[in-house]
Protein backbone atom coordinates (compact mmCIF):
# COMPACT_ATOMS: atom_id res chain seq x y z
CA UNK A 1 0.00 0.00 0.00
CA UNK A 2 1.73 3.44 -0.46
CA UNK A 3 1.39 6.74 1.40
CA UNK A 4 -1.16 7.79 -1.12
CA UNK A 5 -3.36 5.22 -0.92
CA UNK A 6 -3.30 5.31 2.58
CA UNK A 7 -4.15 9.03 2.79
CA UNK A 8 -6.89 8.81 0.66
CA UNK A 9 -8.74 6.10 2.89
CA UNK A 10 -8.00 8.67 6.09
CA UNK A 11 -9.24 11.43 4.15
CA UNK A 12 -12.31 9.61 2.87
CA UNK A 13 -12.86 8.49 6.68
CA UNK A 14 -12.41 12.03 7.87
CA UNK A 15 -14.89 13.04 4.90
CA UNK A 16 -17.57 10.51 5.93
CA UNK A 17 -17.43 10.94 9.33
CA UNK A 18 -17.85 14.90 8.79
CA UNK A 19 -20.34 14.75 6.28
CA UNK A 20 -22.56 11.92 9.21
CA UNK A 21 -21.96 14.04 12.60
CA UNK A 22 -21.98 17.26 11.42
CA UNK A 23 -25.67 17.77 10.89
CA UNK A 24 -26.46 16.32 14.31
CA UNK A 25 -23.59 18.29 16.63
CA UNK A 26 -25.22 21.34 14.42
CA UNK A 27 -28.84 20.71 15.39
CA UNK A 28 -28.04 20.23 19.03
CA UNK A 29 -25.75 22.43 18.55
CA UNK A 30 -28.13 25.14 17.71
CA UNK A 31 -30.96 24.44 19.71
CA UNK A 32 -28.92 24.73 22.89
CA UNK A 33 -27.98 28.57 22.48
CA UNK A 34 -31.11 29.24 21.44
CA UNK A 35 -32.77 27.31 24.50
CA UNK A 36 -29.79 29.16 26.70
CA UNK A 37 -30.73 32.51 25.07
CA UNK A 38 -34.40 31.81 26.72
CA UNK A 39 -33.47 30.48 29.52
CA UNK A 40 -31.19 33.72 30.49
CA UNK A 41 -33.63 35.51 29.48
CA UNK A 42 -36.14 34.17 31.57
CA UNK A 43 -33.64 32.97 34.05
CA UNK A 44 -34.97 29.65 34.13
CA UNK A 45 -32.21 27.35 34.45
CA UNK A 46 -33.37 23.74 34.26
CA UNK A 47 -31.41 21.27 32.60
CA UNK A 48 -34.08 18.91 31.56
CA UNK A 49 -35.69 21.56 29.34
CA UNK A 50 -32.15 21.79 27.32
CA UNK A 51 -31.61 18.12 27.34
CA UNK A 52 -35.52 17.82 25.92
CA UNK A 53 -35.27 19.94 23.18
CA UNK A 54 -31.51 19.01 21.78
CA UNK A 55 -32.71 15.57 21.88
CA UNK A 56 -35.82 16.79 19.97
CA UNK A 57 -33.40 18.85 17.33
CA UNK A 58 -31.42 15.52 17.01
CA UNK A 59 -34.48 13.54 16.51
CA UNK A 60 -35.76 15.67 13.81
CA UNK A 61 -32.46 15.79 11.90
CA UNK A 62 -32.13 11.79 12.06
CA UNK A 63 -35.76 11.62 10.42
CA UNK A 64 -35.30 14.33 7.83
CA UNK A 65 -31.72 13.02 6.48
CA UNK A 66 -31.25 9.72 8.23
CA UNK A 67 -31.62 8.12 5.39
CA UNK A 68 -28.94 10.08 3.50
CA UNK A 69 -26.69 9.38 6.66
CA UNK A 70 -27.01 5.90 6.56
CA UNK A 71 -26.98 5.19 2.63
CA UNK A 72 -23.10 7.52 2.67
CA UNK A 73 -22.12 5.29 5.66
CA UNK A 74 -23.17 1.99 3.98
CA UNK A 75 -21.19 3.33 0.88
CA UNK A 76 -18.41 4.31 2.65
CA UNK A 77 -18.45 0.37 3.87
CA UNK A 78 -18.51 -0.86 0.93
CA UNK A 79 -16.34 0.89 -0.84
CA UNK A 80 -13.72 0.50 2.43
CA UNK A 81 -14.34 -3.82 2.11
CA UNK A 82 -13.60 -3.49 -1.65
CA UNK A 83 -10.74 -1.89 -0.73
CA UNK A 84 -9.10 -4.10 1.40
CA UNK A 85 -6.98 -6.44 -1.39
CA UNK A 86 -5.46 -3.07 -2.37
CA UNK A 87 -4.43 -2.83 1.38
CA UNK A 88 -2.94 -5.74 1.81
CA UNK A 89 -0.85 -6.10 -1.26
Amino acid sequence: MSPDHALELFSTLLQVAIFVSGPILMASLVAGVLVGVMQAATQINEASVSFIVKVGAVMMVLLAIGPALAARMIMYTRDSIASIEHVVR
